[in-house]
C-alpha cells in the first residue's frame, strides 16, 4: 500500500495543458480533451500531467472486461488514444472511475496507517 506513484509539480488545472488543447485542431488533442475532462471531473483532488495515453498506475489490478488496457508491467497499464480509432467510451469511462475509486481507497488506507 505504501507503493504509490507520486508525481511532482502537478496542479489542479494546469494552464499549459489548456493551452495545448487549443493550440491547433490536431486530432490527437481533440480525442484526448474529453478524457482529460472526464478525469478532472472525478473529484477536486485530481491533479494532472499530460502524456500520450491514459495511464493507470494500478491498472493491472483493475477489471477490464473490454480489454482496453495495454502493457505488461507489474502494476502500470495504459489506454492509447489514437485519432480516428474506435474505442468503447463507456468502458474507458468505467476504467477511469474504477481507477479513481481504487486510488482513493489506497490513499485512505495509507493515511490511516500514519
Amino acid at each position: 500500500m505504501n507503493d504509490l506513484l507520486r508525481l511532482n509539480n502537478t496542479v489542479r488545472r494546469d494552464p499549459r495543458i489548456e493551452d495545448w488543447f487549443f493550440e491547433d485542431a490536431d486530432p490527437l488533442r481533440l480525442a484526448t480533451r474529453s478524457w482529460f475532462e472526464r478525469m478532472r471531473d472525478c473529484g477536486p483532488d485530481v491533479r494532472e500531467v499530460l502524456h500520450a495515453a491514459v495511464g493507470f498506475f494500478y491498472g493491472a489490478m483493475l477489471a477490464d472486461p473490454a480489454h482496453l488496457l495495454e502493457g505488461e508491467g507489474k502494476r502500470m497499464r495504459h489506454v492509447k488514444l489514437r485519432p480516428g480509432q474506435e474505442r468503447d467510451e463507456n468502458a474507458l469511462g468505467d476504467l477511469i472511475a474504477a481507477a479513481y475509486d481504487d486510488i482513493k481507497r489506497r490513499l485512505t488506507a495509507v493515511s490511516k496507517k500514519t
